[in-house]
């Protein structure tokens, strides 16, 4: 389904990645504290002949340009984040710090201090945009902090409202789709990992449920809209990946347990973890499938309603992948250990499974073909041999034979014969 356009070196570790919603802009934060921002080659698909090739490296002439690149905090950076709009990017790392600044210059607009857990440092975990106005920064110490923004900018130095979805930190948040109420166009309610657990936390009124315990670290998750229980199938579910390599689908309003689960690894005594999802576009995939990012350094497409592992890709063959996501051209990111990957749909395989499996058994076929021609021509060899070798009188009955069994004697079969054995006039 994807074939690796580029591989992108880092000067150090990949602690975080996010794409710019409506421009060919990547944010990483690394271990050693930067904040690097890229462009990304434009892919150009206004071409009217459909079977060009658009790949933007294709030509050799794309490029990645580094926009900026600063020392963003003293320690790691942690996590980064985008504004809806993409007009701002967010920071917070290890120096307790949260900055906001230009995801096109790199200038720091405004920051705050990250509130402190019983007068110890709290280190962030995770930051997401909500909408225009809200911020959720969560960090290791399991609190979950809602943040004023105003025109982008941190208005306040404390958080509006902190929650505990979780005993352990927050290892993911997915929002869920607004009300058909909702005025704004915003989500006001999301799902949140941590532990053992999944959490549902609303706005304005805290965390409204919490999963029974799933004996299982839950890593990551994403809403996936359209499917659902077969009286509902509008309904939607949550993908959630575990750290046993199990990904288990949950029915949205149904929280108290998973409905459905898809081995992802079966290895014996637990698969590698899955660290990180983002659902396929549908235009590129052809139906409801994901992309989860594995402990050992694989990426694998599911199916949700085959509810099976469609095919996998390999980012790095030791480091785990920590970023996943789609940019606003469709082309898939992947994040882990130095190096940053770009993907892009391949037009040379096809969208399902099945096909890349017909293409394989295609591909294997034809090696066996092509085995038994060459064994074809070598018993013919060694057939020419041994009749040389009898006597003429026993190689012209055997001629005889033959062509009365065949029935037809002159015909010509051309240069490959009748079952693409080469044949040669005169040497019968």
């Amino acid at each position: 389904m994807f074939e690796n356009l580029c591989t992108l070196p880092l000067s150090a570790e990949l602690f975080a990645q996010a794409l710019h919603p409506t421009e060919p802009l990547l944010g990483v934060g690394l271990s050693t504290g930067h904040v690097q921002c890229f462009r990304l080659p434009t892919t150009d698909r206004s071409s009217d002949d459909d079977d060009a090739d658009v790949s933007v490296l294709s030509d050799g002439k794309g490029t990645i340009d580094t926009v900026w690149r600063t020392r963003r905090h003293k320690g790691s950076c942690r996590t980064l984040a985008f504004s809806k709009d993409g007009s701002d990017l967010y920071s917070a790392g290890t120096d307790s710090l949260l900055k906001h600044f230009s995801p096109t210059t790199g200038q720091v607009a405004s920051k705050i201090a990250i509130p402190s857990a019983k007068a110890v440092p709290d280190s962030p975990a995770l930051l997401h945009v909500l909408s225009p106005q809200t911020l959720l920064l969560a960090c290791d110490s399991g609190a979950l902090h809602l943040l004023d923004l105003r025109d982008g900018a941190l208005a306040a130095a404390k958080p509006q409202q902190t929650h505990f979805p979780h005993d352990d930190f927050v290892s993911s948040i997915a929002p869920l789709p607004p009300s058909a109420e909702s005025t704004s166009g915003f989500s006001k309610q999301w799902i949140s990992t941590g532990g053992t657990t999944l959490a549902v936390t609303d706005l304005r009124r805290g965390v409204l449920v919490r999963s029974d315990d799933q004996e299982d670290e839950l890593l990551c998750a994403t809403f996936v809209s359209g499917m659902g229980p077969k009286k509902n199938r509008d309904n939607g579910v949550v993908a959630v990946g575990t750290g046993t390599g199990v990904l288990t689908l949950w029915d949205k309003g149904s929280w108290d347990d998973q409905q459905d689960r898809v081995v992802v690894d079966p290895r014996k005594g637990g698969g590698e973890s899955l660290d990180c999802i983002v659902q396929i576009p549908e235009d590129v995939a052809g139906g409801k499938k994901v992309v989860v990012g594995v402990g050992d350094g694989s990426l694998q497409i599911i199916d949700l309603a085959k509810r099976e592992v469609e095919s996998g890709l390999r980012h790095d063959d030791i480091e785990a992948v920590v970023g996943l996501g789609f940019d606003c051209q469709g082309r898939m990111i992947s994040g882990g250990g130095q190096t940053v990957k770009v993907w892009e749909e391949s037009p040379l395989l096809g969208r399902g499974g099945s096909e890349d499996e017909d293409s394989e058994a295609e591909d294997s076929d034809g090696e066996l073909d092509g085995a038994n021609r060459m064994n074809g021509v070598e018993n013919k060899r060694r057939a020419s041999r041994d009749s040389d070798s009898s006597s003429d009188s026993d190689g012209e009955g055997a001629k005889q034979k033959k062509k009365r069994r065949k029935g037809k004697v002159n015909e010509t079969l051309g240069p490959h014969g009748a079952h693409g054995v080469l044949r040669f006039n005169g040497l019968d």
